[in-house]
């Protein structure tokens, strides 16, 4: 992390917009807040990645809460292409000024991105998306693009890719399993069934219809989560020897069945009331 956030120092005064793209399932969580102090007063755009995963009510909830605060913020969706051709437009709008000025000196160059974010937000998809073709590595694990790369994309800009930045250490408990519920942090170093007792009694309190219609439960209220998770393992017919539930096999499911979207559109934090 700290060679990432010296890559992104390095470069920055070569950048005109930071483009820092979202989970739109963690809009808060899901952001470093070294991002702040790196990037400084650097004009940048926030993009909302995976809004086709996530409750679009408390996406646009988000986008307001953004806006408020002064940043500009679009959904978009890279496995659907929802969005994509704003991505340019609101980074362009962002330093339309700046571009003139440029121009009445005779200076006609092309506009400079950095795109930023933390692990498996999507960032190599986006690119992707925006070249028409595959110039940057994917993957549906974090981790993935290590190096930076300098990509021509189509319109003439250019974007500079960083590898995904998380905080070196989590001072919120909350943040970090809400990053862990999603994949940003590696599955490897999670105790999974903790996690999805967890994610039970968010999703008991949030958005409790979806999981009974998803896992066919009567009800969960009042339920802890390993109780939740144990209901869903049983119909899920994850039976052992001696009865008892495969409790390992059934956090698992939940967790993979949450970050698909199979349990539902599902946002896991709301704007803070101020």
């Amino acid at each position: 992390m700290t060679k990432t956030r010296r890559m992104i120092e390095e470069n920055l005064k070569l950048i005109d917009v930071v483009v820092e793209i979202l989970d739109a399932r963690l809009p808060y969580s899901g952001r470093n807040p070294a991002f702040d102090d790196i990037l400084k007063n650097k004009p940048r755009l926030l993009v909302m990645n995976k809004s086709d995963l996530a409750d679009k009510a408390k996406t646009d909830e988000w986008i307001k809460w953004y806006k408020e605060h002064g940043l500009t913020v679009i959904p978009i969706s890279c496995s659907t292409g929802a969005g994509i051709n704003k991505v340019l437009n609101c980074a362009n709008d962002l330093i339309r000024d700046k571009i003139e000025r440029d121009r009445e000196k005779g200076r006609n160059r092309s506009l400079k991105i950095m795109m930023a974010g933390i692990p498996n937000v999507g960032k190599s998809s986006l690119i992707n998306r925006l070249c028409g073709k595959a110039s940057a590595k994917t993957g549906d694990k974090a981790g993935v693009t290590r190096g930076k790369q300098w990509i021509r994309i189509q319109g003439g800009a250019e974007l500079f890719d960083t590898p995904g930045m998380l905080p070196p250490k989590f001072e919120d408990q909350e943040v970090a399993k809400r990053l862990a519920y999603t994949g940003a942090i590696k599955d490897e170093i999670i105790n999974t069934e903790l996690l999805a007792y967890s994610l039970c009694e968010y999703l008991r309190d949030e958005y409790p219809d979806l999981l009974c219609a998803r896992y066919k439960l009567d009800t969960v209220e009042n339920l802890e989560g390993y109780e939740i998770l144990e209901k869903i393992g049983k119909k899920r017919g994850f039976v052992i020897s001696g009865g008892e539930i495969d409790m390992e096999r059934a956090a698992n499911m939940i967790i993979d069945e949450l970050r698909s979207a199979r349990i539902g559109n599902i946002t896991l934090e709301t704007p803070p009331e101020e």
